[in-house]
């Protein structure tokens, strides 16, 4: 059941996160999504936690909705401008991932990468307000 019929029912909902791997190989974090199926509603996939460069959220949400779990797809306004994002949520809709987390997103600076630029043309707020519009 989708955490919206859920919600619309009146049910707490829980999710758990899941930290795509740094690099290509899946087995693991799919080891960790099958631990969690039927024990969380749904699996948060996080977006280049602690400003660390990992698999995407969106190719994570992808492939756990093809292994039949809820995905909650994160975004982070640190590391794409409007475009980007609003063309990821795009994307999302349309591979048919409708659970969105929208997040500010930590510095690069803490990151494995702190020479990266960051973009953060939109905040949290303000990528809120371009999902909603149409």
């Amino acid at each position: 059941m989708s955490i919206v019929e859920l919600i619309k029912q009146g049910k707490f909902v829980v999710t758990a996160e899941i930290g795509p791997p740094k690099g290509v190989d899946i087995q693991e974090m799919l080891e960790t999504a099958e631990v969690m199926r039927g024990r969380v509603d749904a699996i948060n996939a996080t977006d280049q936690q602690s400003s660390a460069m990992r698999l995407g959220s969106l190719a994570t949400c992808c492939i756990l909705k093809q292994k039949g779990l809820e995905p909650v797809f994160q975004v982070t306004c640190r590391d794409r401008n409007r475009i980007a994002l609003q063309s990821d949520l795009l994307s999302a809709s349309v591979l048919g991932i409708e659970n969105v987390l929208c997040l500010t997103g930590d510095h690069v600076s803490l990151g494995d990468h702190p020479q990266a630029k960051p973009v953060f043309d939109l905040d949290s707020v303000s990528l809120l307000q371009a999902a909603k519009e149409k």
